[in-house]
């Protein structure tokens, strides 16, 4: 059975889950899911998992992502981007300067609504579910990280904004927020994700590049599952103690002469390769290296 994790270019138009339905049947896999939804209005980088690498979904979603988004100034709508309805329109577009203070405010922790039009579920129904249904439900604000914002202004109304977020963030939110703050309103107009979980638009294909690829050509762009720990230290087990993990057990570090703090990660490895990721507990007798996800 084919595994491992595929960089894919998602075009616009495109849901994340029909991206991974395509690769699914690109690679004749039994399953396949994504790392972290980007909306059809977006493009860029959108790791997919396939076969067993599904279980390593969990390791991924927790990454920073890089996007260049496009703000526009002026504007409303009710899904915070280009595509919703227009709500509002101003005129009175603020000084270069000012969009530049705006936006430098967003830089650091802060609170964030998540969007009606967003995957996020609340009572079991997906919110985006809800909003085209007319529901408006209340979203408790949630703490982001925008480690920084680049911005450059490319029209009388348009700023490019290179965003470094956390987990969590809605740039379209990040957009009518400075919009709200400069009292002109925003909307996000393009956005492409440049980055996700070490991987970069360099390293992905588009759909019909992979769709054009011979067997061979697709076994060398599906990367093995051990690739996304690949800044995990290694772990190489003997025998005994790969036998030990492999059945769930803990392996102490005194035992094969190992020092790690608590809470540290490895990539466990045995004599036929890849295995398992392990996370370093104390227990009673001492630190030991437990797997917590076999592969």
């Amino acid at each position: 059975m084919k595994s491992g994790v595929v960089i894919v270019k998602k075009c616009e138009g495109m849901s994340s889950q029909a991206v991974v339905f395509r690769v699914k049947k690109i690679f004749s896999a039994d399953k396949a899911g994504h790392t972290g939804t980007l909306d059809p209005l977006a493009t860029g980088v959108l790791p997919v998992l396939v076969g067993r690498a599904v279980k390593a979904s969990e390791f991924m979603l927790t990454a920073d992502k890089y996007y260049s988004a496009t703000l526009l100034l002026g504007l409303t709508t009710d899904t915070e981007d280009i595509t919703g309805e227009v709500l509002s329109r101003c005129e009175d577009i603020p000084k270069e300067d000012e969009v530049f203070r705006a936006a430098s405010r967003f830089v650091g922790k802060i609170m964030q609504t998540p969007p009606m039009y967003s995957a996020l579920k609340v009572g079991g129904k997906k919110l985006y579910e809800l909003a085209r249904r007319g529901v408006t439900v209340e979203r408790e604000p949630r703490e982001v990280t925008v480690h920084s914002i680049d911005i450059s202004r490319t029209s009388d109304r348009e700023y490019r904004l290179d965003v470094h977020c956390s987990k969590g963030t809605y740039i379209r939110t990040l957009c009518a927020d400075i919009g709200a703050a400069l009292g002109v309103g925003g909307v996000m107009k393009t956005l492409e994700r440049t980055r996700a979980s070490g991987y970069t638009l360099e390293d992905s294909y588009t759909l019909e590049e992979l769709e054009g690829m011979s067997e061979e050509e697709l076994s060398r762009v599906l990367l093995p599952t051990e690739h996304i720990f690949r800044e995990y230290k290694k772990i190489t087990l003997p025998d005994f103690y790969a036998r030990l993990a492999g059945n769930g057990q803990e392996i102490y570090l005194k035992k094969i002469g190992l020092t790690a703090e608590v809470g540290e990660r490895f990539a466990l490895y045995n004599k036929d390769g890849f295995f398992a990721v392990g996370e370093v507990t104390q227990f009673e007798c001492g630190l030991a290296v437990k797997p917590i996800r076999q592969f």
